[in-house]
């Protein structure tokens, strides 16, 4: 399928980008954040026919650690109606371009059904006021250099392309966590291989416990992560060490990977861009861990505006604990049973890879949560043009927390017919933010003595 860009798309389902698009946010601007606006930039209103609601916030409930997402109110309803092939036209501009190609190819058994839409997501108030205070406070130079950011998002009402995405790095998810993430790479037939992951995970910026929260800026971590292979055997043992950092290329990261063959840890530079993850056998970049966590100055960034779609959302079920992974992996897609899609705004951006800057897409067009400021899909096309591969992130809630998430992440290979599904805890446990660790524990001393002995 050739490539189709965002500006053939029918100009009436696309909100223009005022003609000042570039320039830092107005006091004005800002002004409505917590009025017409949510304190995170999101429309508070719904759209016209009603088939987006208002923005209503569910208040925190719930344990931090032992509870799958889940919504009471919501995980029995019926779906309102289902596309397929033969109907997408019906719902073609509604639709990403990941979309379009699995009904395309798979007619006689995908199909997405739509579900009634809800806006409940909100975060802790120090979050949300801390938010509305970025708004022009908060700059971005080039690319990878924020700064003046504290706690909240710091671009509610983005100007630039990379600042939809910027929210999504650094968004709040809790103080500390330990996340249980299985992985399986599924054949064209359903077979899968299983691989289980542990990742400890650490959040500088957006952390509530600090007495001085940190700033968003060059040379500043924003969080550091340790994960554990545990199966299977072959890889079982290895530890990737990252810290996290805002600022240009290689600077802004630094990542450390401990081989059991080798028995000892070393600085990792290539846990970058498109270099594939260990243990996934090429079918994820490190920058598609977390739907996007890349650097940005390989690629332009263009803001293209915000568009309704129909996206992945709510998605208790496909995560849930009564759902076992031999019931999410079916040939050639994921059991279209499980996923809820229902309609929401999304900011759409799109990146194209620069001349010079080595990269294995040449184009990525990103799809990102207005109330979340989450990425919930990317087309990613390959130096031909041709769509090669789909990211979906199916959105939950962790209501304890007020934090969301993508669980679980499918990666469609069109030109293998094989996909990759991540962050699956179905068959384990649920994030656990009842954790602490110790102020040496993401360091690579203490992953030595750890994975040594």
């Amino acid at each position: 399928m050739k490539m189709r860009r965002i500006h053939h798309w029918a100009l009436g389902a696309l909100l223009a980008i005022p003609a000042m698009a570039m320039a830092q946010v107005s006091a004005e601007e800002a002004a409505e954040l917590g009025k017409s606006l949510t304190p995170v930039g999101a429309e508070r209103a719904g759209n016209e026919d009603g088939t987006i609601p208002e923005w209503k916030p569910q208040a925190a409930r719930g344990e931090l650690s032992g509870v799958f997402p889940s919504n009471p109110d919501i995980d029995d309803e019926k779906p309102l109606f289902t596309i397929t092939a033969e109907n997408m036209g019906e719902h073609a501009d509604l639709l990403m371009e990941g979309h379009k190609e699995l009904l395309r190819r798979f007619p006689d058994t995908y199909k997405m059904n739509v579900y009634p839409s809800h806006r409940l997501a909100t975060f802790p108030d120090e979050v949300l006021e801390e938010t509305k205070k970025n708004a022009t406070r908060a700059s971005l130079e080039g690319v990878d250099n924020p700064q003046g950011a504290f706690i909240g998002f710091p671009f509610p009402i983005p100007k630039k392309g990379n600042e939809p995405l910027w929210n999504h790095r650094v968004k709040w998810r809790g103080e500390e966590v330990r996340r249980y993430n299985n992985q399986m790479i599924v054949q064209q037939d359903g077979k899968f291989t299983l691989t289980k992951i542990v990742e400890d995970v650490g959040f500088n910026y957006a952390n509530l416990e600090k007495e001085s929260p940190d700033e968003l800026k060059p040379g500043a971590e924003f969080l550091r992560y340790l994960s554990e292979t545990v199966s299977p055997p072959r890889i079982a043992g290895t530890y990737i060490l990252v810290h996290e950092k805002a600022g240009f290329g290689t600077e802004g990261r630094s990542a450390w990977l401990y081989a059991p063959a080798l028995k000892r840890i070393r600085r990792a530079p290539a846990v970058c861009c498109d270099n594939p993850y260990e243990g996934t056998d090429g079918h994820q970049f490190y920058d598609q861990v977390d739907m996007y966590n890349g650097v940005f100055e390989r690629f332009s960034w263009k803001l293209v505006g915000k568009k309704e779609m129909y996206v992945p959302y709510n998605a208790n079920r496909i995560s849930g604990p009564d759902t076992k992974y031999a019931d999410i992996a079916k040939p050639n897609h994921v059991n279209p049973e499980l996923p809820r899609y229902e309609r929401h705004r999304v900011w759409v951006v799109e990146a194209e890879n620069l001349p010079g800057q080595r990269h294995t897409f040449k184009s990525r067009r990103f799809y990102v949560d207005e109330d979340t400021w989450t990425v919930l899909g990317v087309d990613n096309y390959d130096q031909q043009g041709e769509l090669m591969q789909f990211q979906e992130g199916h959105l939950v809630s962790y209501y304890a927390v007020l934090a969301h998430t993508t669980q679980p992440e499918v990666i469609y290979h069109f030109n293998s017919g094989r996909y990759f599904v991540t962050t699956m805890a179905n068959e384990d446990q649920p994030y656990d933010n009842t954790v602490t660790y110790a102020n040496n524990f993401f360091e690579a001393n203490t992953v030595q003595n750890r994975a040594s002995k």
